[in-house]
């Protein structure tokens, strides 16, 4: 197995999910099969429970993994279908060290991180990285891993020394070593400064790990004076600096890679002479696509998080795959369910007034997932507002809820229709808990991930859609026909948007 290692230095949200994912899109595009893996060094056991406030959303797997957003920009890219072991989480691999210590495998040692948990984490990476996520057998020939965070971080040492042993023990032709790292310009100076990256580097060799090639991001392309002075201090070739400066949308990245020969660089350091060039024509053409839409669709997203846009990251996408299907570019205004409830009015009206008006210019009405009963009454408002003026409506997870609740309300005259969720004394209870479902604990309690539905009354509209019995995500390849009569309008789009989801 080869692997290939991407950290981050200097600060955090310079892109690493996206370097790797592009990474992995090169190297398949040269004919190599791809995983990936994504380290975060949190003690949660996974993302579930963690508030999109401070984490982005929470990206759920076919096995129904709640993991990090990254996992969602992997199986965009490479096509691929992970699993929630490809997470890789401090809370996970201290459970398992745990949970070796208390039916005794360690034999009575004193349990150490170093190399008990450092052992845990390369076990982990080994196994996980020869499972085959592409639908073909046997494992991939190169395993991308993403280490969260930036280098420096008292969480992430454990898991740097992890690496810096698996490094030793595979050999230097089968490891590569990925770092990003941020080139500021001071706007009084004008000048692309190298010392953070310089700095970030310094660390990184103290802790046993030297980055075989530098990604540096940007807002405009580096200079050749910038690599050369890059390539003195931090001990990298000037053809291994390579330079992922700003581009209209994040499919370009690999295209910016390809044309840097980053394929040529890290396939030497792999000594994997086998591999063929890039063909990535696909990738141009959906990058040039894009930027040629003229004509936009004007969405209103009505949610709870809309204070961090990574909270809705995968239904961007999702619109934006919709969108592009239809020729166009969509135009998402973001709304905050609480500003269209009447108390607002009173307590902000300046917001409440552009929040109306905001969703009044909307073509379509967007409501997304979402937990708790705060906004729920601004999301109401705004389902019986599509309903009464015939906007389309695309209600996910809570939004669903939200449009049935509406529906009860308004036109079967329950006037205390609510949800279990929100009012567990309700007489009327539209959407009630699972059986399976937990009311005590939040972590992986919900029905989630791939799962087969079976369709008990053939005569409803929805099975009449689906034509089939038993349905299953994969089925909506061969349901597609159906559809055909809504071609180029909202429907279609509101459609392919829940295929791509």
């Amino acid at each position: 197995m080869k692997y290939v290692l991407v950290t981050g230095g200097v600060v955090s949200g310079l892109g690493k999910g996206v370097t790797a994912s592009s990474v992995g899109v090169v190297l398949k595009a040269c004919g190599l099969r791809v995983t990936s893996i994504k380290i975060d060094p949190y003690l949660n056991r996974d993302a579930g429970t963690m508030s999109p406030f401070e984490h982005g959303e929470v990206f759920v797997l076919d096995d129904g993994g709640e993991v990090d957003l990254d996992l969602g920009n992997y199986e965009r890219f490479l096509d691929v279908t992970l699993t929630k072991d490809n997470n890789i989480t401090t809370g996970k691999i201290y459970q398992s060290v745990l949970e070796k210590e208390r039916i005794g495998d360690y034999l009575g040692k004193t349990v150490q991180v170093v190399p008990h948990v450092t052992d845990a984490i390369k076990n982990w990476i080994e196994s996980v990285s020869v499972i085959p996520v592409d639908g073909k057998e046997g494992p991939a020939d190169v395993c991308v891993i993403e280490l969260g965070g930036t280098v420096g971080d008292i969480e992430s040492m454990p898991f740097i020394e992890a690496l810096r042993q698996l490094l030793f023990s595979v050999g230097q032709d089968n490891f590569c070593l990925i770092h990003v790292s941020l080139i500021p310009v001071l706007g009084v100076v004008g000048e692309q400064k190298t010392k953070p990256t310089q700095h970030s580097v310094r660390e990184l060799r103290a802790l046993g790990l030297t980055p075989h090639l530098l990604a540096c991001r940007s807002a405009q392309p580096l200079l050749e004076t910038t690599k050369e002075k890059l390539s003195q201090f931090c001990h990298v070739p000037v053809g291994n600096i390579l330079n992922i400066h700003d581009v209209p949308n994040i499919w370009h990245v690999p295209l910016l890679l390809r044309n840097q020969n980053a394929h040529n660089s890290i396939l030497k350091q792999l000594n994997l002479s086998k591999a063929t060039p890039p063909d990535l024509q696909e990738w141009t053409k959906r990058a040039e696509n894009f930027d040629s839409l003229t004509n936009s669709v004007r969405i209103a997203m009505v949610g709870k998080y809309v204070g961090l846009t990574d909270s809705y990251l995968s239904v961007v996408k999702a619109l934006l795959h919709a969108c592009i299907a239809c020729s166009l570019k969509p135009s998402v205004d973001w709304i905050a369910a609480s500003d269209l409830e009447d108390d607002s009015a009173v307590l902000t009206p300046e917001a409440h007034a552009t929040a109306w008006k905001t969703l009044r210019n909307a073509a379509c009405v967007l409501v997304p997932g979402g937990f708790g009963d705060r906004g729920v009454k601004g999301m109401i408002l705004a389902a019986k507002y599509a309903r009464e003026n015939n906007v389309p409506y695309l209600g996910i997870c809570l939004g669903m809820q939200i449009s049935v609740i509406e529906f009860a309300r308004s036109v079967l005259g329950m006037e205390r229709a609510n949800s279990e969720e929100f009012d567990t004394q309700t007489p009327d209870r539209v959407v009630m808990f699972m059986p399976e479902g937990s009311t005590t604990h939040m972590g992986s309690t919900m029905r989630l991930g791939s799962r087969r539905t079976l369709f008990q009354t053939p005569d409803c509209i929805t099975a009449k859609l689906y034509v089939i019995e038993l349905f299953s995500p994969c089925s909506l390849k061969n349901i597609t026909k159906n559809f055909h009569g809504l071609q180029n309008t909202i429907t279609h789009q509101c459609f392919l948007l829940l295929f791509f989801l």
